[in-house]
């Protein structure tokens, strides 16, 4: 079959899927902007109130992510994904309600913050692992090409749209347009029509369902005894530990002490985020180039420094500068998430996705609120700018685990585990 032929574009539910996440994220930016002018302007918050925001929304990814690998494993995965978006919706819309009655305050944005938390965990895990089931093995990489596409091109036009929407609307109405983003991408996931069941149970040696328990203790031993998935869940959670101690106050700061507009954050955002484009682009052309392990590596090179051109930048040159830190980190952070999620992908058995996924998730992103808690905390402690060189500097050692693993010497992706039986669990007849 040729190349043309087997093409994603030409793949109905896979280009339903793209266009629910394509439609869902370019909503998302309006959230991610709006929120935080939010508590800095409208709600006048403190720093450490500010970083909290940020922790609580994570919060959830400590908290549910594990179960959430069990329930994705033994339930269909596109029921999960269309209820995962519907409560986004509906927890997002309660802000503009709330503020039209002069009744928003910083306890409602966490709340709001919490509960999408909670539907992103079960959505995000269901949504890596539906990804394999609905493409053949060697289109993985080219679905999280795409699909990272839609989320770059996001960034870049997002944040400026996004920007004039806040102006024009007030930032708390401009999030209902988010709101009405997640029921569209909802309806996208209805319409595919692959016909999914829920996964075959697997039973003990009693003829019982093993216990939530035992499932998680499998996904974290999986997880855990695979020294590739081991070398990349260190990477990926000590740069998100590093960068949310910056990200987490970076708006604060820019707002308070460079006096940047919500026009001039959205600018410098969306011209910073043209490298998760760059990067989503050449992402497979550079992994079949030098192969999947040195990409994987040398995209932490790419990305750990860039926190350093916002912590080096003097007041006047403090957009382009962070417009260049966005370029940098965005062009790394693209490369190294589509081939090291494609990898992750690619060797783990269809029974352990569910599991897989949630343990990195619960790894690499049970670090952001503890991140986003110390700056939060740091800001408030030993300043803002402060705050941000220690984020700085911590970014550039992210590629040790990688490079001391396995991982760095992958010319390509090694072939799937066989689907072998835990000890003493056999397949429900």
């Amino acid at each position: 079959m040729s190349d043309a032929s087997r093409s994603l574009l030409r793949h109905p539910n896979f280009v339903k899927l793209w266009s629910a996440q394509t439609i869902s994220q370019f909503g998302t930016q309006v959230t991610l902007l709006a929120l935080p002018i939010i508590a800095a302007t409208t709600l006048n918050v403190t720093p450490f109130e500010f970083g909290l925001l940020g922790t609580i929304e994570f919060l959830p990814f400590i908290l549910l992510s594990l179960p959430a690998g069990v329930w994705v494993d033994r339930l269909p995965r596109r029921p999960i994904l269309i209820v995962g978006d519907l409560v986004r919706a509906a927890a997002l819309i309660s802000i503009p309600v709330a503020f039209a009655l002069d009744a928003l305050t910083i306890w409602q944005l966490y709340v709001v913050g919490f509960i999408n938390g909670c539907a992103t965990v079960f959505f995000d895990v269901a949504y890596q692992s539906y990804l394999p089931s609905l493409v053949d093995r060697d289109q993985i990489v080219d679905g999280n090409a795409k699909l990272q596409t839609s989320q770059s091109a996001a960034q870049i036009s997002g944040p400026g749209v996004a920007s004039v929407l806040i102006g024009t609307l007030a930032a708390p109405f401009a999030i209902a347009l988010d709101a009405l983003s997640f029921v569209a991408s909802a309806l996208f996931m209805f319409a595919i029509r692959r016909h999914e069941t829920a996964p075959e149970p697997r039973l003990n040696e009693r003829g019982e369902r093993p216990s939530m328990r035992s499932e998680i203790s499998e996904g974290l031993r999986y997880v855990g005894g695979n020294r590739l998935l081991r070398s990349i869940a260190a990477t990926t959670g000590t740069s998100n530990f590093f960068g949310n101690i910056g990200q987490s106050i970076l708006i604060l700061y820019l707002v308070r002490q460079l006096s940047f507009t919500p026009e001039l954050l959205g600018l410098a955002f969306s011209v910073g985020s043209v490298g998760f484009l760059v990067g989503a682009v050449v992402a497979n052309r550079v992994a079949t180039r030098f192969g999947i392990g040195p990409t994987i590596l040398g995209s932490t090179f790419i990305s750990g420094p860039s926190m350093l051109l916002i912590a080096i930048a003097p007041r006047d040159l403090a957009a382009p500068l962070v417009a260049a830190s966005g370029v940098l980190g965005g062009l790394g952070v693209a490369i190294y998430n589509i081939n090291q999620v494609s990898l992750r992908q690619a060797i783990t058995p269809e029974r352990m996705q569910g599991r897989m996924n949630a343990t990195m998730r619960f790894i690499v992103w049970g670090t952001i609120p503890i991140g986003s808690i110390l700056g939060g905390f740091l800001g408030g402690a030993i300043g803002l700018h402060e705050t941000i060189w220690i984020s700085a500097i911590g970014g550039l050692f992210v590629f040790l685990p990688i490079l001391l693993s396995p991982v760095s010497a992958l010319k390509r992706i090694p072939e799937p585990e066989p689907e072998d039986d835990e000890p003493g669990e056999v397949a429900a007849a």
